[in-house]
């Protein structure tokens, strides 16, 4: 496609240089200094603005960004947010320079406006509404597009008024009880497979042992657990697909697979194709992705923002927004098909501002219920074969789902290594300060001169407590007790020693004890914390005070609920179909609120006492390069798997955990017991089933291990010398990993303009303003890329072929001795192998799930860079068997990585400890 370039300016920036080219001249380079002043005397045609921004160093930087016009054109359409990919995704030919960008962002621009004009525009239904709007605002492309997008004959509906309505279903049957046979488990694999796959024997036999917990229970509170580890490569989507697919088809029951990560969500989704159709014969799906309520649109948060509630840019980002819902296939604004990086052109709230952060649905009280993205993505799920959800959802929905029916029951835990870490969080406690404004807001509703859709108990509840008196008399009091909860400016006047109310009284002393205790050296800017033990009694006295303060919050709580149950039980003649679901939805937000507020109270009833065996308590302050933003007292449980079996296993009929990395690998191998033992099993006195498939890819020939000896530990320059050094050897295509933000940062500051120059693009998380997503996104689709980040992308990357040819670690990934580590230490220290091996189990770990990155299909290749003389040989054992590991000085990697592997025979590489 031959596009008529836009006659307008153009500037790109890289770490290479920058580039001007005028409307209808040449391309120059020029001087950071000379681009940002022709940015300010015109509009310049540019690309991801704040990326551009931030390389000038010039934040207030604005102009025509090609991504929001590709926004408003192709709403709901993917495209990598890189010059060669708005080349790929406009079918224009991709730049051979930074120098030829300016040129192709003119004809992208020209392209794009093409498309307007095109009878063949799928988006164009709402796109001359929105622009007049976006042209009250001022948005830059609406006066270039306005000649080009008519009029049309009749007037477009709004998107509230357009979008489609979800109809009530009957609750599902319970499932019928049916057993699944072998031979029949793998004629479904057969036809998953299809036909003249490759047969693998170890998906056939992974799948036969999948069979075994869809299978009748025993006894109540019993379910069957399979814990089944599946090396790379094995196929084990597809492997419980096909006995879960049977058994939905036949007992008529829904299957819930979980993941840890978005990636393989969007995999399970195409996977699931070959078992399922898109739609049955009455139009509803048999597959559905479910996530928590704030990955969604919320219609009211839009809406809101549509008409004043958003102002300056975020406006413009609520009406690109509002494009995008009208083409969504599911309303996800968290890894769906709204592009990731569109809220990062704007504010960086702006996206989570339209979701239901705050858990303020008034369910059936809101004009777009029956549109609700979030409330037929539930519907949908309550009647779907597979639904395909995360750990923390499922774990979260077992505890305190809305309809008890609906809760799974079957469930298959993908990424099972991560499922510890998420029942760790779920079934933690938190009173901060962040945690009980959001409280305040909740009840108490806007304050002041807060503009959005906050709306507190007394408007969501106004009709009921119109008719009921007891109801409103326990709505005022409650709104009354909460103006004892932290409110606006909390943080400034607890620093300042001028804590306003009970709530704010305590974390004040939590926070002067935090810093009194602390050893750390508290100009490294990271978080801080101290044990709960031995306090202050002025601070034990503040929480005695806290907590009768948040008792006097829950006791009109609990007799609201008690009120609208009263009120269901003898409904009034106005209390329609959807008020009850609105009473029944303000219920299980009572409920909720309620049981937070209970776990405060425990929580703060423990200090000054004897610790709790089974838990572990801290004060903290969180700090963000040296800048506070949240005080409070944390609670986890010891081992979180306990109330992760009685609310997630004890409920079920069958569980499966499974994951390359389920076992450690020691010197005697695989480590079942310890993996049983973080199942929850044990809590329930029963003894799962063990499967394991190894990998079927030969790492031996495939994949080096190298760990560099002559990098000093601490020696940044050194550090940054040789990323550097091994990105150009690998000719890009590495993905870097670092312990520390503050080292990865400052490795990146000193190489990306150096690698540049060679043509290399450099990404890094926390640096660059984009989001980890679609950093991911740009590193697919450019071989020559090369990306660094932190734990995300350790085990949240999946890039499989030429883009990824080597993994770079920075050191051991050693535990960060934080107070809920040293207590999980000090209780492993009795058991067999003592505290130490309690550390090792968790480097190894994460050792498997980095190096786990690199060989992602059997055509894969590429070599495993540690850059630390302190690694221990014991350690080893967490790479595959057979991968050769060599200690070698970094020239000597440098060459390896330069060659490629397979390509230097060596006999002297260091025998793995298996």
């Amino acid at each position: 496609m031959v596009s008529q370039p836009l006659p307008l300016p153009a500037l790109h920036a890289s770490h290479a240089g920058t580039w001007l080219r005028d409307g209808n001249g040449a391309t120059r380079g020029c001087s950071k200094g000379e681009a940002v002043m022709a940015a300010a005397d015109t509009p310049l045609l540019m690309m991801n603005a704040p990326l551009v921004a931030s390389r000038l160093g010039y934040p207030d930087l604005s102009g025509l960004d090609l991504l929001e016009l590709f926004a408003f054109i192709h709403p709901a359409r993917f495209c990598v947010p890189t010059p060669k990919g708005l080349a790929h995704a406009l079918d224009l030919e991709e730049p051979a320079d930074d120098a030829d960008v300016p040129l192709l962002l003119q004809q992208a621009a020209g392209a794009l406006v093409e498309t307007c004009e095109s009878d063949g525009w799928s988006q164009r239904e709402g796109a001359w509404s929105t622009l007049q709007s976006l042209a009250r605002l001022r948005w830059p492309w609406a006066g270039v597009l306005a000649p080009h997008v008519p009029k049309p004959e009749k007037a477009e509906k709004w998107l509230f008024t357009k979008l489609p309505e979800w109809e009530e279903t009957p609750d599902r049957p319970q499932p019928a009880q049916v057993l699944i046979e072998e031979p029949e488990i793998e004629a479904q694999l057969a036809r998953l497979t299809g036909e003249g796959a490759e047969k693998r024997e170890g998906q056939r036999l992974f799948s036969r042992g999948a069979g075994h917990v869809f299978g009748p229970r025993d006894k109540q509170k019993r379910p069957h657990v399979l814990l089944a580890q599946a090396g790379t490569g094995i196929g084990k989507t597809l492997g419980y697909l096909a006995p879960a697919s049977l058994w939905a088809e036949r007992s008529g029951g829904t299957v819930w697979v979980s993941t840890y990560t978005k990636n393989l969500q969007r995999q399970l989704r195409r996977e699931s194709a070959r078992a399922w159709p898109a739609t049955r014969p009455d139009g509803s799906p048999p597959v559905v992705v479910r996530k928590g309520r704030e990955n969604y649109l919320c219609l009211l948060n839009l809406e809101d923002a549509l008409q004043g509630g958003f102002t300056g840019r975020p406006a413009i980002l609520a009406q690109l927004v509002a494009r995008w819902a009208a083409y969504s296939q599911d309303g996800d604004m968290i890894g769906g098909d709204l592009p990731g990086w569109l809220g990062t052109l704007f504010r960086k709230r702006g996206i989570a501002a339209l979701t239901d952060q705050r858990g303020e649905c008034v369910y059936a009280g809101c004009p777009h219920y029956r549109k609700c993205f979030i409330e037929r993505s539930a519907r949908n799920a309550a009647q779907a074969d597979l639904v395909i959800a995360n750990h923390a959802l499922v774990m979260v929905n077992a505890a305190r789902g809305r309809d008890a029916q609906s809760r799974p029951t079957r469930i298959v835990f993908d990424e099972g290594h991560h499922v510890f870490d998420a029942a760790d969080s779920t079934f933690s406690a938190a009173l901060t300060g962040q945690e009980a404004i959001e409280l305040r807001r909740w009840i108490v509703g806007p304050e002041r001169n807060s503009r959005g859709r906050r709306r507190g108990l007394s408007a969501r509840l106004a009709d009921v407590a119109s008719y009921d008196d007891a109801g409103g008399e326990a709505v005022e009091a409650a709104v009354e007790a909460a103006q004892a909860l932290p409110s606006d400016g909390w943080l400034g006047r607890i620093a300042e020693g001028a804590p306003f109310g009970p709530i704010e009284a305590l974390l004040g002393q939590v926070r002067a004890a935090t810093y009194a205790r602390d050893e750390s050296g508290q100009e490294a800017g990271y978080g801080i914390e101290t044990e709960t033990s031995q306090l202050p009694g002025e601070l034990v006295e503040a929480a005695g005070t806290a907590a009768q303060a948040l008792a006097a919050i829950r006791s009109p709580l609990l007799k609201l609920a008690g009120r609208l149950e009263a009120v269901m039980e003898d409904a009034p003649d106005w209390l329609d179909g959807q008020g009850r679901a609105r009473i029944e939805g303000a219920r299980h937000s009572l409920a909720w609120r309620v049981d937070l507020i209970a776990a405060w109270e425990a929580l703060l009833s423990r200090l000054g006492g004897p610790a709790d065996p089974e838990f572990v308590d801290w004060l903290a302050v969180d700090r963000n390069d040296a800048r506070e933003f949240d005080v409070g007292i944390y609670r986890h449980w010891l081992d979180p798997m306990k109330p992760f079996a009685q609310t997630v296993l004890e409920p079920a009929h069958g569980v499966m955990v499974t994951s390359a990395t389920l076992t450690d690998r020691d010197e005697g191998g695989a480590d079942w017991p310890h993996a049983i033992a973080k199942s929850g099993a044990p809590h329930l006195d029963l003894i799962p089933k063990t499967a394991q498939a190894d990998s079927p890819f030969d790492y031996a020939s495939r994949a080096e291990v190298l760990i560099v000896t002559d990098i000093k530990r601490g020696d940044i320059p050194a550090l940054a010398g040789a990323y550097a050094r091994l990105i150009e050897s690998s000719d890009g295509g590495v993905l870097g990993l670092f312990t520390a933000i503050r080292r990865m940062r400052a490795v990146y500051g000193r190489i990306a303009d150096r690698l540049a120059r060679a043509g290399l693009p450099l990404y890094a998380q926390h640096v660059d303003p984009i989001d980890t997503g679609t950093l991911t996104d740009i590193f697919r689709d450019d071989p020559r890329a090369s990306l660094l980040g932190t734990d995300a992308l350790r085990d949240g990357v999946d890039v499989p072929g030429e883009s990824l040819r080597c993994v770079v670690m920075e050191s051991v990934p050693w535990p960060r001795p934080t107070i809920l580590h040293r207590a999980r230490r000090a209780a492993a220290a009795d058991l067999e192998g003592g505290a130490k091996r309690f550390d090792d189990r968790i480097i190894r770990a994460r050792l498997a799930q980095a190096f786990g990155r690199l060989i992602r299909s059997r055509d894969d290749a590429g070599h495993f860079v540690v850059l630390s003389s302190a690694f221990p040989s014991r350690l080893l054992s967490a790479f595959p068997d057979g991968t050769p590991v060599l200690r070698v000085t970094l020239d000597e990697a440098l060459q390896r990585v330069r060659n490629g592997v397979g390509t230097n025979k060596d006999t002297h590489a260091e025998k793995q400890d298996t």
